[in-house]
């Protein structure tokens, strides 16, 4: 494409300069090839006008720059020395350059959000597989991978929602491969940030909204608000034959909330409170839930193999997703029994120990406080956590997480997660802070241990017949990042190992 036919995409703009050929649109400078359009995005650490010389040496043919910023980019674009498309929000021409780049990808999919605090994942994963049993081909971007059709690729940008032009790149891939339904993990960050802007969506999904990310958006209302675009893209989505759908939970507080924020039809689900989609006489399993799936006149009795109540929901909105795209119940019966749950999330770790060993991504307060309760009820003796929490960001989730480990376990030993460039021993103190709240105390309630590696073999080796060992906040992640090191980790392998060690 050229220059000015992607600026015809845009509503405001000041084009400056030659008309000039664009082979890539990108916002990192260190990643700019030859023929790129660079988009000079302002961030929370380093603005993206700062970087102009840097991407032209690396061969960038034209910018995109904000208004406001005109001291900063004049020099470079004045007198047509380099092309230039001038606008007032860059971030949000970012996502609508890339979507016209690779030919709005998203016109050609039905695209299916779903957002929450918690559960995204598992939602996502479940909906694929609802779907896929019908014949239906799929594509995933979720936190643990992406998936085009068949392919799985790993997710390598260490955050769900990535910027723009990869988003708009992996729907272009799905779309060539004749993926049907491409199904996105919508994280508030990436809403806010306008990373999924022209995905066209055609179903939105809500989780839950517990408090989190108030250091990103400053406040509940505006995290609701973040989320809450979701819904709002509905009505501004492209037509594709099909009606819209808003998936909502009914027992979450904000429903109503987000019921008004789109005119597209509103199906809910829910355990406690009446809704389209509903799950009666719930029990546990020996590592899964029995349940009364009712829809649409009609019930048949569910077991699924993935525990805990919050799988129930996570299972009704998928549910209740494929039911609205014609699926028939007995058929969604039969998707959600066969399902194998999600690497890292309540995975269990069996080297024939004496003891229960459970891998769960849990890193947030109110997600490591569900997976405790439900560890408890399964509990014979010790209820054993590792954990931490990451760094420069989200302080307090340090001080949640500790209060929920002081209130739901026996011992924690607290360890790194991602500390990054801040010092890990002030992180444990943080969530130390928490334990000692819960009226918890070091040396015998708790323990800090910064080797993650370390830290696990300690819970290991302290566990004995009937205890139970969480190690919460890693699950699928590949990676430890301390200060400029990134370490190579598998939670699921480092924990085989160790228990192979011991029991050898």
């Amino acid at each position: 494409m050229h220059l000015h036919q992607l600026a015809g995409e845009l509503d405001e703009k000041e084009i400056l300069g030659a008309d000039v050929p664009i082979s890539a649109i990108c916002s990192d400078s260190r990643r700019v090839a030859p023929g790129a359009l660079f988009v000079a995005v302002p961030g929370f650490r380093v603005d993206g006008h700062d970087y102009i010389s840097e991407a032209v040496a690396g061969g960038a043919a034209a910018v995109v720059v904000q208004a406001d910023r005109r001291a900063k980019w004049q020099a470079a674009v004045e007198g047509g020395r380099l092309p230039a498309i001038v606008v007032t929000d860059s971030r949000r021409a970012l996502a609508a350059l890339a979507a016209a780049f690779h030919g709005h990808p998203g016109r050609r999919l039905r695209v299916i959000g779903v957002t929450g605090t918690d559960g995204k994942t598992t939602t996502i994963h479940l909906i694929s597989a609802l779907l896929e049993a019908r014949g239906h081909r799929t594509g995933l971007l979720s936190t643990v991978h992406c998936k085009v059709g068949d392919r799985l690729l790993p997710n390598e940008y260490h955050f769900t929602t990535p910027e723009a032009p990869q988003v708009q790149a992996l729907l272009a891939d799905m779309a060539r491969a004749g993926v049907d339904y491409a199904i996105l993990e919508s994280s508030s960050h990436g809403l806010a940030l306008h990373r999924l802007d022209d995905c066209e969506y055609d179903v939105a999904v809500v989780t839950n909204v517990t408090a989190d990310h108030l250091d990103f958006h400053g406040s509940r209302e505006e995290y609701l608000a973040a989320k809450g675009r979701l819904f709002a893209m509905l009505d501004e989505a492209a037509d594709k034959g099909a009606g819209k759908v808003a998936v909502l939970n009914a027992d979450e507080p904000a429903v109503a909330h987000f019921a008004g924020l789109t005119r597209a039809r509103i199906v809910t689900y829910g355990v406690q409170k009446a809704a389209d989609v509903q799950a009666a006489d719930i029990a546990p399993t020996e590592w899964g839930s029995r349940f009364r799936l009712r829809a649409e006149g009609s019930e048949l009795e569910v077991v699924v193999g993935f525990p805990g109540l919050f799988n129930v929901h996570n299972s009704l909105a998928a549910a209740t997703v494929a039911l609205s795209q014609g699926i028939s119940l007995a058929a969604v019966r039969d998707a959600l029994e066969s399902f194998p749950g999600v690497p890292g999330r309540l995975e269990r770790i069996d080297e024939g120990q004496p003891f229960t060993v459970v891998v769960d991504f849990a890193h947030a307060p109110e997600a490591l406080r569900r997976v405790l309760a439900f560890l408890r009820e399964r509990c014979r003796g010790r209820l054993i956590v590792v954990f931490g929490c990451i760094g420069e960001r989200e302080r307090p989730r340090r001080l949640g997480m500790g209060l929920a480990a002081g209130e739901q376990a026996d011992f924690a030993v607290l360890t790194n997660d991602n500390p990054f460039q801040e010092d890990p021993q002030a992180i444990l103190a943080e969530i130390a802070q928490g334990l000692e709240k819960a009226g918890r105390h070091e040396g015998h309630h708790f323990i800090c241990i910064p080797d993650r590696r370390e830290a696990i073999a300690h819970a290991l080796a302290m566990a004995v017949e009937g205890d139970v060992v969480l190690l919460a906040g890693k699950g699928h992640e590949q990676s430890i990042t301390v200060g400029d090191t990134v370490i190579p980790w598998d939670e699921c392998r480092v924990a085989r190992e160790l228990l192979r060690e011991l029991f050898s």
